[in-house]
């Protein structure tokens, strides 16, 4: 057939072609599907768990952000006063007449919190309460208001008062919003010095911990070394201990009284130095096991590659393994970061002087009481750790693959130096880990340190000491089951429904955004905001205030996060063709989640619920400010045992804690491996 004519077909073809397209109708609208029963039940539980998402984090972190802008001061000309001192009512004098008489107070003292008190009787020269001097006080215009004992007067009518009486009048401040607060905040020298030690700490830490978490995950990965399960095991014992732990392990060690205090020189371990290393101490684990991961996903190819070309071994590090690992090297120290600052059980065991943020906000609520200062302080600590977070998110979205279908499995090759040496090094983190809590309970064992060293368990008798006793051991066991309980069943539902639902994609994102919000919140922060939240009487909710309950649902919300990420990247795995096929057979989709998704997650459901008991164990900021004296936990007993001067069994206390974690995570060893055997046999095949 000649060429010509076939272009001549081709080209009539093309222009039929067009001519069809140009006749085509516009498009349909886009036809969706019927929403089934299943889907509506799946978006009823995204909204119930999204409403309790709002409730215990949106509406108090709200609550306490309104509360830092809240100011409060004397506004003396609410008040009239008039005096008799036996000839008849005197002149109506203002209460700032008096003031400006007397020139007690300037206007920065009359500046107060929500529950400052002014008595009346300050600004009166020569005031006695034996004095035969009768009184009369009103509020002057609407809005001020005066306590006569726990009596709160709001009207504008004359009270009459005796001397004696007199006395125990106090006023109310008035309340007016502003940044009066962040002014006085950021015009203290001493509180502002808190966020250059805060940020001087997390940094300085977060460089040490990351070098040491990385030659540790180096040995792991990439030696041949013996006793890596033991090495490993050993190094993630920090995490079932509080962080108030290895501040007093310090004490013992490098204190005033510390078996090695010569090692110190000049030097004192109350203070920067402490901080920083009790702080490498509890985070060293968590940047551990994040490198190692990092460093576990490695292609053959690329080393055998550099072989090849004759690399030496520094270069082959430089330019294979370190950009191959640096979104692990970047994730670690955000999270590093993170947990240093805004850590306070540290900071408050064995910080001294040396102010951070965590702890100036302790201080502004339970030991000045100023409500209004803690919540200013807490949105500063807050801003440092949703930087990082949000930083830490942006670098995990540009994360790539680095293993693809062709990819060969890292095998470290048998290197005696090396070993050698990764060996000794993973040795001596070892052994410093392990002296670290020997010497803690050494010191539980010790009748009266350093004077009498024998061995005793006088400091396991902990209801003779401040703290709370064994009820609070007994309180944190409680606790932990419950979060454990109640947490795993939220959040892998939670997780379920967001996964696997259709559709409905503004309500999933706005869920999504809530459960990644609680790893930016400091347990601090979380704390005090529940206190204006839940302590408010028009909340609904406040009967639940100082109790058990609160304390659940405040560490649930606390460590919402990281369980809703394991949920699902096990629930990921699941191809969605699952769903379809049960609704083929008409099967509702509860007897699915029960008979298949839960059985395959199950690893993953035990991995959660061990990580929210072993937290619930340990966690100490969070539940500070939410305590009752019927539900004081075994971290706080530990604090308050400290603050007493009880060291020993506050030690003693927390190898408690310790041993009844390592007890857990033993059972959830064998648990698992059971179920595993039982319920995961399919992925053997």
């Amino acid at each position: 057939m000649p060429f010509g004519f076939l272009r001549a077909m081709v080209e009539m073809s093309s222009a039929t072609t067009l001519e069809a397209g140009k006749a085509q109708p516009e498009k349909l609208p886009k036809i969706r599907p019927k929403l089934g029963r299943d889907d509506w039940v799946m978006r009823a539980f995204i909204l119930v768990i999204g409403l309790y998402l709002v409730i215990t984090l949106a509406l108090p972190l709200y609550a306490m952000l309104s509360k830092s802008f809240n100011t409060y001061a004397f506004d003396l000309s609410r008040y009239e006063l008039q005096m008799d001192k036996g000839t008849g009512w005197g002149k109506t004098l203002s209460v700032q007449t008096l003031n400006e008489i007397s020139g007690k107070y300037q206007a920065k003292d009359l500046k107060t919190s929500s529950d400052g008190r002014l008595s009346v009787v300050s600004m009166i020269e020569g005031f006695s309460f034996r004095s035969k001097t009768q009184y009369r006080l009103r509020n002057a215009q609407a809005g001020g208001a005066f306590l006569i004992g726990s009596e709160r007067k709001i009207d504008t009518d004359w009270h009459e008062f005796t001397s004696n009486e007199f006395r125990r009048v106090v006023l109310k401040p008035v309340q007016s919003t502003g940044f009066d607060n962040f002014v006085q905040y950021f015009s203290n020298p001493s509180l502002f010095n808190s966020i250059f030690n805060s940020l001087f700490i997390a940094i300085v830490t977060t460089f040490i911990t990351i070098t040491l978490a990385f030659t540790f995950a180096y040995a792991l990965a990439r030696s041949r070394m013996r006793f890596k399960g033991l090495f490993k095991t050993i190094a993630m014992a920090p995490i079932l201990v509080p962080s108030l732990l290895p501040g007093i392990a310090l004490v013992y060690l490098f204190g005033n009284q510390g078996i090695l205090k010569d090692l110190m020189g000049d030097q004192s371990i109350y203070g920067p130095i402490g901080i920083i290393a009790g702080s490498v101490f509890f985070t060293f684990p968590h940047a551990m096991i994040i490198i190692q991961t990092s460093l576990s996903i490695s292609d053959a190819r690329l080393y055998e590659a550099s072989d090849v070309l004759g690399a030496s071994k520094p270069k082959t590090f430089f330019t294979v393994t370190l950009p191959g690992a640096r979104y692990g090297l970047i994730s670690a120290g955000f999270v590093v970061f993170n947990l240093v600052i805004t850590d306070f059980g540290l900071p408050k065991v064995i910080g001294g002087q040396f102010n951070v943020l965590a702890v100036d906000i302790y201080k502004q609520v339970i030991g000045q009481q100023n409500f209004e200062m803690g919540a200013v302080v807490s949105v500063v600590l807050l801003i440092p750790a949703l930087l990082a977070f949000s930083v830490d998110r942006l670098v995990q979205k540009k994360q790539v693959a680095l293993l693809s279908t062709r990819s060969v499995p890292y095998e470290p090759k048998p290197n005696r130096r090396f070993d050698t040496i990764m060996f000794s090094y993973a040795a001596l983190v070892g052994a410093m880990i392990v002296g670290t809590l020997a010497i803690c309970q050494y010191a539980a064992l010790i009748k009266f340190w350093p004077y009498d060293l024998s061995l005793s368990l006088t400091n396991y008798d902990f209801d003779l000491m401040d703290g709370g006793g064994w009820g609070s051991f007994s309180n944190s066991i409680k606790l932990g089951f419950l979060v454990a309980i109640i947490g795993t069943v939220v959040v892998f539902l939670g997780a379920y429904m967001v996964e696997k639902a259709q559709g409905f994609s503004i309500g999933r994102g706005i869920f999504q955004f809530l459960a990644m919000l609680p790893m930016a919140i400091p347990g601090m922060v979380l704390g005090l905001a529940y206190i204006f939240f839940f302590n408010n009487p028009a909340n609904p909710f406040n009967f639940i205030y100082g109790t058990l309950g609160i304390m659940v649902i405040c560490t649930v919300t606390h460590f919402y996060t990281v369980s809703h990420l394991t949920a699902l990247t096990a629930l990921k795995q699941m191809d969605k063709e699952f769903e379809s096929v049960s609704a083929s057979l008409k099967q509702p989709v509860y007897k699915l989640f029960s008979r298949v998704t839960v059985p395959v997650c199950l690893p993953a459901i035990l991995d959660i619920s061990i990580y929210l008991f072993v937290n619930a164990m340990t966690t100490v900021s969070a539940l500070i400010f939410l305590y009752s004296p019927d539900t004081t936990l075994a971290s706080v007993a530990m604090l308050n045992m400290d603050d007493a001067g009880d060291i020993a069994p506050a030690a003693a206390m927390g190898m408690m804690i310790f041993y009844v974690n390592s007890l857990a995570r033993l059972l959830h060893h064998f648990a698992s491996k059971g179920l595993y055997a039982k319920t995961q046999a399919w992925r053997k095949r």
